[in-house]
């Protein structure tokens, strides 16, 4: 039996092969001459943070000011990014709160946001860095041309307490060529206005080993790497001996031959397709499909006999590792077939 010792559904954290990702991603960008600012959001545990700075990251991406405060309430997290509109005088607050511990920057996409981070940091000591989100194709956040980049530019630059640092944007899987094409008419716009662009900053796990050739672009943001997932193999960005987390689930049930019921359903595998069929791949069982979930229920099916047993135990890839860390607690850290202890995932529910 896998892991006898713990009860399931559990996630699994193979400390191993998340920290050959960190130093394989990492010797990719130095050789490339591109700083990496690894994001977060996809692990949510200090001590992968610390161990990502140490091998050479520039600093770390969060995604939301509550992710940030408990990244750096262990210490030995130095330089943080926080990419999101950051809206609300509470926010704010303790936003300038953080900036007095770490070195921080945030992205703008719109004046309202730049004007609000203005009044919270007209008196501090030191001005806010703040980056003009851009859209270059994926339609989620960001100004919406080159000219409106170099516009917010110009206010934030005006605006009291706050410094111009640059660019950002997540590009559209496989369209970095336009992204290109769209960033370095934006820097060119400011530039002529007197501006230095001092970061360019892109991101996204699945052109991960195409960053490189992405124009003008500084500092690559990356998450899923460290764990990997079934989406990330389905893009050839990695194969399945990469991926670190998993889901360790139980056969409870096997009422036919052609299908069985494990005790992992949405709210540990999550419901997060990322254009694929199946909710997961099973380790050792290609035959296997993972076609249903409700909450609590994971149906998998085969074409054959199903070949599963009551109390057998499942290793699955998730389609998006980045959920599934979040939905519990804690992961177990092992290395290969040892546990090593539970892990407290800190940033955990940390969405606001």
């Amino acid at each position: 039996m896998i892991f006898p010792t713990l009860d399931t559904p559990c996630v699994l954290v193979d400390l191993d092969v998340a920290e050959a990702n960190i130093r394989k991603y990492q010797a990719y960008c130095d050789s490339n001459a591109l700083k990496l600012r690894p994001h977060i959001k996809t692990h949510k545990l200090p001590s992968l943070a610390k161990y990502q700075v140490a091998q050479g990251a520039v600093g770390i991406t969060c995604q939301k000011v509550s992710e940030a405060e408990a990244m750096v309430a262990e210490g030995g997290i130095e330089d943080v990014l926080i990419t999101y509109n950051i809206l609300g005088g509470t926010k704010t607050a303790r936003l300038r709160a953080l900036s007095e511990k770490v070195r921080l920057s945030v992205v703008a996409d719109n004046e309202v946001v730049a004007e609000g981070l203005s009044r919270t940091f007209a008196d501090a000591e030191a001005p806010l860095t703040v980056l003009v989100e851009c859209n270059t194709g994926a339609d989620r956040c960001g100004v919406p041309s080159p000219a409106a980049a170099a516009g917010l530019a110009g206010l934030i630059d005006r605006l009291p307490g706050l410094r111009f640092g640059g660019l950002m944007t997540f590009p559209p899987v496989g369209r970095m060529d336009e992204a290109e094409t769209w960033l370095n008419e934006a820097k060119a716009l400011i530039e002529s206005e007197g501006l230095e662009v001092q970061v360019v900053s892109s991101g996204g796990s699945p052109d991960m080993w195409r960053a490189h050739g992405n124009g003008p672009v500084t500092e690559h943001r990356i998450g899923t790497y460290v764990y990997n997932d079934r989406s990330l193999v389905a893009h050839g960005a990695c194969g399945w001996h990469d991926c670190a987390l998993t889901v360790l689930a139980t056969v409870v049930s096997v009422p036919s031959p052609h299908h069985a019921i494990v005790d992992a359903g949405s709210k540990v595998l999550t419901t997060d397709l990322f254009g694929q069929v199946g909710h997961g791949h099973v380790l050792g069982r290609d035959d296997l499909a993972i076609d249903q979930l409700s909450e609590e229920h994971g149906r998998i099916v085969a074409d054959g006999p199903i070949n599963l047993n009551v109390g057998e135990r499942l290793r699955i890839v998730p389609n998006h590792a980045c959920v599934v860390a979040n939905m519990l607690d804690r992961v177990e850290g092992v290395r290969g077939a040892d546990l090593t202890g539970p892990m407290p995932v800190a940033a955990r529910g940390q969405v606001w």
